[in-house]
This record gives C-alpha cells, sequence and structure tokens, in this order.
C-alpha cells in the first residue's frame, strides 16, 4: 500500500510537537514499515511544512531546510518526486521552492522565466531585466 501524508503529519514528524501526535505519527509509520507500505509526501506539502516551520514554529531558513532534508535521509517518508528532496539538500543558489518551480517547469519541456537573480542561474531559466524608463 502506499500512504501520502498531510502536512499536519509531516508537522508533527519535523517538530515532535504536540508530543502525543508526534507518538502516534511514529507508530503509524513504524506500522507502515513492518506492512511494507511506502510512505510518500507531495511537494505541495513539504513546501507547506517548509512554510510552517518558519512562521509558526519560527525555525529559520536553513534549519528548516535540514529538518526536511533529514525526513528524507531517514528512509521513513520518500518524496513523490526526486527533485523534492533535492530542492532541500543544502545548497547555495536558489532557495527550495524556486528549486521545485523550476524543476516542475522543467519536467514539462518549459523554460522559467524569471526576474529572481538565483532562480535564474538555474539550468533552462531564463532572467528577465525591468526595461529602465526615461
Amino acid at each position: 500500500m502506499k500512504l501520502g501524508l498531510d502536512t499536519s503529519v509531516v508537522l508533527r514528524l519535523l517538530t515532535g510537537e504536540p508530543a502525543g501526535m508526534a507518538a502516534v505519527c511514529g507508530e503509524r509509520l513504524e506500522a507502515a514499515a513492518r506492512a511494507g507500505d511506502r510512505v510518500v509526501v507531495s511537494d505541495l506539502v513539504v513546501l507547506e511544512a517548509y512554510h510552517a516551520l518558519q512562521f509558526h514554529y519560527e525555525l529559520p531558513k536553513e534549519r528548516a531546510r535540514e529538518a526536511i532534508a533529514r525526513m528524507f535521509r531517514s528512509g521513513q517518508v520518500e518524496p513523490d518526486r526526486p527533485e523534492t528532496a533535492e530542492a532541500y539538500a543544502p545548497a547555495a543558489g536558489a532557495g527550495p521552492v524556486d528549486r521545485l518551480i523550476h524543476s516542475r517547469y522543467a519536467a514539462l519541456g518549459a523554460r522559467t522565466l524569471t526576474f529572481d537573480d538565483l532562480q535564474s542561474r538555474l539550468a533552462g531559466a531564463e532572467r528577465l531585466r525591468e526595461r529602465r524608463h526615461r
């Protein structure tokens, strides 16, 4: 069986709070592992968790990224697409949200058009530049 996690579950796994809910999540994942079930998380859920960690749990961006990367390295949870885990791996340049946007467009065979300097450095992206009016 394949199990998909909601953001509420991912946040309990990442924060351990509240403890009772986190324990239930851990127990369910252990049962899934024993049954040979695959546990997946979508890029949208990971994005929502990434922002919630920053704004509701007040984790700095890098710590939020590290927590998500650790979750994927644990082997208990896998991303629905490989690009999701890659986006949260520690890296200089574009942030995980921009990397996910770019990878989704690349999968569609599209170029990413952006005004963002860091995102424009990703292969296949194109930076647009504002015209200065005189």
